[in-house]
């Protein structure tokens, strides 16, 4: 796929444009502990304090923001594991128009409630990626209404690449950029606007073993479905990485590295316990791979924590069932 083909500056800059005012700018949270152990300064970028909870309200937005005033007043569609359709629920409340939200027949309680607050209507459908697209379609040819998909697309890459927009901002001497994978918005979003700005940093896209579709692509040179996606990480758990997401990878991403369950619930409990954070697992699978030092950071290094919607007595249960 050309570079023509891909999302550039100006893509990104123009969805900060419209995410101004909307999004929040979220912080980066000085990791001092970690810094000592791995001898370079640390932090971490916390979308827990995005609205809706995780990095996703970007991309909906952008992608929302910028529909065709006729197509949008038909409503939404959202297939979603939980956090896209909590971000697309709050989109179109914004934005005074309906949504139906795909999900999961195992959606954690937590996601599914998010979801309805904002006044969403949801729609369980099966336990993979494809089988929620496949509902989701079906409900798009009877109602009219248009999908706004989960990572597959331009301007929800270009939403999510905002995420590292702040943090080349915030953090001038940052040359190391961790980041979760699941169907690859957010990482193909952030290794583009990196490496298009910063061209010498790193960027290292961490995904869970039992869900490592990333790491299969790379291998076949394309996007590749894998025989199933296990994780308590249940946002990363697409099956298969998107394929203009695959492309801004290849392009831009220097390493992709595997974290157990272990490893995960150990940074979960850390962000907890050292800074403060609540981090879902899928939230915590890039600091996962600096806690297990898989990673051998250059300069400066920021970890993404890319959402927090998790109840306390599952992040109990996790981090107690895989603690070392």
């Amino acid at each position: 796929m050309s570079d023509a083909t891909l999302i550039s500056r100006a893509d990104v800059d123009a969805a900060a444009g419209r995410l101004q005012g909307q999004a929040v700018h979220t912080p980066i949270i000085t990791a001092l502990d970690l810094a000592e152990r791995l001898g370079v300064a640390c932090g971490v970028k916390a979308e827990s304090f995005q609205r809706t909870g995780s990095f996703k309200f970007r991309g909906a937005y952008n992608y929302i923001a910028t529909m065709i005033p006729a197509d949008r007043s038909r409503g939404v569609i959202a297939p979603s594991s939980g956090n896209h359709g909590q971000a697309v629920a709050c989109v179109a409340a914004i934005f005074g128009i309906s949504a139906t939200i795909v999900m999961p027949t195992t959606v954690t309680p937590i996601k599914r409630a998010g979801v309805e607050r904002w006044g969403a209507t949801t729609v369980l459908a099966g336990t993979t990626t494809d089988d929620r697209m496949s509902a989701a379609q079906d409900l798009a040819r009877t109602t009219g209404a248009a999908i706004v998909p989960p990572y597959d697309d331009l301007r929800i890459i270009a939403g999510q690449a905002t995420c590292g927009l702040e943090i080349l901002a915030d953090e001038p001497d940052a040359m190391t950029f961790v980041v979760p994978v699941g169907g690859g918005g957010l990482s193909g979003g952030i290794a583009t606007i990196v490496k298009l700005m910063r061209p010498a940093a790193r960027v290292i896209v961490v995904e869970p073993e039992g869900a490592a579709k990333l790491s299969a692509a790379w291998r076949a040179g394309s996007p590749v479905p894998i025989d199933r996606a296990r994780s308590a990480a249940d946002g990363l758990l697409a099956v298969k990485i998107g394929t203009l997401n695959f492309a801004h990878l290849h392009r831009y991403a220097d390493e992709i590295i595997t974290v157990t369950e272990d490893e995960i619930a150990e940074a979960a409990a850390y962000l907890f316990r050292e800074l403060k954070l609540v981090a879902e697992p899928s939230g915590a699978t890039a600091l996962a791979a600096l806690l297990a030092e898989k990673v051998k950071p250059s300069g400066e290094t920021i970890a993404v924590l890319s959402g927090g919607n998790v109840s306390m007595d599952a992040l109990r249960e996790f981090t107690a069932n895989h603690s070392a």
